[in-house]
């Protein structure tokens, strides 16, 4: 699990342009699949069959694509602005490695005013984005030969191994919950289904869940289970942050149906699968929002890995945690059975 993850989590794959990413995740799904497809917005849909006719359709989904950047404007030095793709906090952004994908790629550094230059109320405020420029050591014209206007941006950070299987990189969010999808068909794979399993690594969560609701019109599934990352306990967040190592956060709320929950937290019970409860009482700002109500509505759960520093680019989680939600998806796609209506029905 954690080669597989360190893999994915290298990869470039911002919010529109996932192509650089969905290759390789075609890859790794073409071994344990029957059928490994993309669909028109690019969405990675790999499918396990069972034997049986007219059979019940599960869908297990997770984003590949991540939050980045796109070149706003080159000045006449050659110092590139930008903007957001998806939710960037600015304030992490100064003094980072960047690399720009132009006609190739570009490395550069966000710039960051010297402390000994800075006013008073200069070192009590936080830069703006719009304030903030790339350089890449390129003269404006030599930059525009590669560059142009609206050219997406990867913010760097390296994966790296931290003490007591914690794991640190860009990207885990939601890289680590695709790695889960994968491990989820290599655990089913050469087992007896009563359905047909999907999974999809969607496009575009980070800008408004479109892939997600894109493949639970296509696929149609009786149940749709979303996976993705929660926060953990960090010294500001030690409340309401699940910890590392916790095992899988399984989600109880208005936007999850109570029945399809009840059987995932039955599973993780009997076969001693680590877990906690997360309460989310409204919007979950995970792609489980946008499934329940594609279509005619879709019985929708939400699973979730804990991390710290979510959206920055040393964000941390426990690779055990990770593979707690590959056993519970796997033991959940085991047990759908010919009675699958009655216990979804109130």
């Amino acid at each position: 699990m954690k080669e597989l993850i360190r893999k994915l989590s290298e990869l470039r794959g911002i919010s529109g342009s996932e192509y650089r990413i969905s290759d390789e995740i075609i890859n790794q799904f073409k071994a344990v699949s029957d059928e490994v497809y993309k669909d028109n917005l690019g969405n990675v849909i790999a499918v396990k069959k069972c034997k049986k006719g007219n059979a019940p359709r599960i869908m297990i989904e997770a984003h590949m694509d991540e939050i980045g950047l796109m070149v706003r404007d080159i000045d006449e030095n050659g110092f590139i602005g930008f903007v957001n793709i998806g939710g960037v906090d600015g304030r992490i952004l100064p003094g980072g490695e960047v690399i720009i994908h132009g006609l190739r790629d570009v490395k550069g550094v966000i710039g960051a005013k010297p402390p000994h230059l800075q006013t008073a109320d200069e070192a009590k405020t936080a830069l703006k984005m719009s304030d903030m420029v790339i350089d890449t050591g390129l003269t404006s014209e030599q930059i525009r030969e590669i560059v142009s206007v609206g050219d997406t941006i990867t913010v760097k950070g390296d994966f790296r191994e931290l003490l007591s299987d914690n794991v640190t990189g860009k990207s885990l969010d939601d890289r680590a919950g695709i790695a889960a999808l994968i491990k989820t068909f290599e655990m089913i794979s050469g087992k007896e289904l009563n359905a047909d399993i999907y999974a999809v690594a969607a496009v575009c969560e980070e800008v408004g869940g479109r892939g997600a609701a894109v493949a639970g019109y296509s696929i149609k599934p009786d149940i749709a289970i979303a996976i993705d990352v929660t926060h953990g306990v960090t010294p500001d967040n030690s409340k309401n942050g699940f910890e590392l190592g916790s095992g899988v956060a399984i989600a109880k709320g208005p936007n999850l149906h109570p029945l399809v929950v009840d059987r995932l937290l039955g599973i993780a019970k009997e076969k001693d699968i680590k877990y906690t409860i997360e309460v989310e009482g409204g919007d979950t700002g995970t792609d489980a929002w946008i499934l329940q109500v594609v279509d005619e509505g879709i019985p929708t759960a939400l699973l979730s890995i804990p991390l710290r520093y979510m959206h920055t680019t040393v964000e941390t989680l426990n690779i055990k945690d990770a593979e707690a939600i590959s056993k519970l998806l796997a033991e959940f796609c085991l047990r759908i059975d010919d009675n699958m209506e009655e216990w979804l029905c109130f």
